[in-house]
């Protein structure tokens, strides 16, 4: 059967202007008739664009959220009045209070609602932390990423509220989905923070099947110079046969890989991936 992989929300407006963009990220997964959710935006927008689209999200099964930011977690509570009858999959630690930091005040990015919002509504949550989880046939849940290029350095304005203080961010709790397809494996990231190269890589040992697409945020958008030449020469030695890397990549790496990638396109909100 198909797979189809819909961008329902997205930093860029593409040919439907009827859709609504954000600074953030929310892709539909439809396969072998089940239906997954991998990240909300920051609001309830993607849920408008997707009655724009013709979608319907009542029969979700999965909701898979890549980290605890408010970018990709925010439209959780807007789903939830849609519906409820689905099993959310976060990584561990997805709940820890997330800021930013300039080094004098504190900025809060972390998620609009916590555990026992969750517990309230009856909603089941499961936590990943192996490498690899299978969630729906075909449908793969990856964590644990080794941190094996080491010029992939997580920026230290990126900080933990705990009892004892602030700590630095690791972002162990972020996760990616891949997508098995005809083709090979569509693999699904939400802003990599633990660095894209390290994920991608975790990614080709662990799916028994070659990668054929990426799609999502790089966090690319703060890197430049040699950094973001290797992060390019990388992605495209990768071999991807479709690329549509977009939101926190930034500009002038979409641009960049844009160049370079024969596969390339601009995921913009409403773009899909069907193979």
């Amino acid at each position: 059967m198909t797979t189809k992989i819909t961008t329902l929300i997205e930093n860029s407006q593409g040919e439907h202007l009827a859709l609504r963009t954000e600074h953030g990220i929310s892709f539909l997964i439809e396969k072998d008739g089940h239906k997954a959710i991998f990240d909300t935006g920051q609001s309830g927008a993607f849920i408008k664009n997707a009655a724009e689209l013709n979608l319907s999200l009542s029969d979700i099964e999965y909701v898979v959220l890549s980290h605890g930011h408010y970018d990709h977690s925010g439209g959780f509570r807007s789903l939830t009045e849609v519906g409820n009858a689905f099993t959310l999959v976060t990584g561990k630690g997805f709940f820890a209070r997330k800021y930013a930091t300039d080094g004098v005040s504190y900025e809060y990015l972390g998620n609009n609602f916590d555990a026992d919002f969750i517990a309230s509504l009856g909603i089941r949550h499961r936590v990943v932390d192996a490498p690899v989880t299978e969630i729906l046939p075909g449908i793969f849940v990856l964590t644990a990423f080794p941190r094996i290029h080491p010029d992939e350095v997580i920026n230290p304005r990126f900080v933990l509220e705990t009892e004892s203080g602030f700590t630095p961010d690791a972002f162990g709790d972020e996760v990616a989905v891949a997508v098995e397809t005809k083709e090979g494996f569509a693999v699904l990231l939400g802003c990599s923070h633990p660095g894209m190269k390290n994920m991608l890589s975790a990614a080709r040992q662990l799916l028994p099947a070659p990668l054929y697409a990426v799609m999502g945020g790089t966090h690319l958008v703060e890197a430049s110079g040699e950094s973001l030449e290797k992060s390019v020469v990388y992605l495209r030695d990768m071999g991807f046969r479709a690329v549509g890397v977009s939101h926190c990549t930034g500009r002038v790496a979409v641009d960049t890989i844009a160049k370079t990638e024969k596969g390339f396109f601009r995921n913009t909100t409403g773009h899909a991936l069907i193979v």
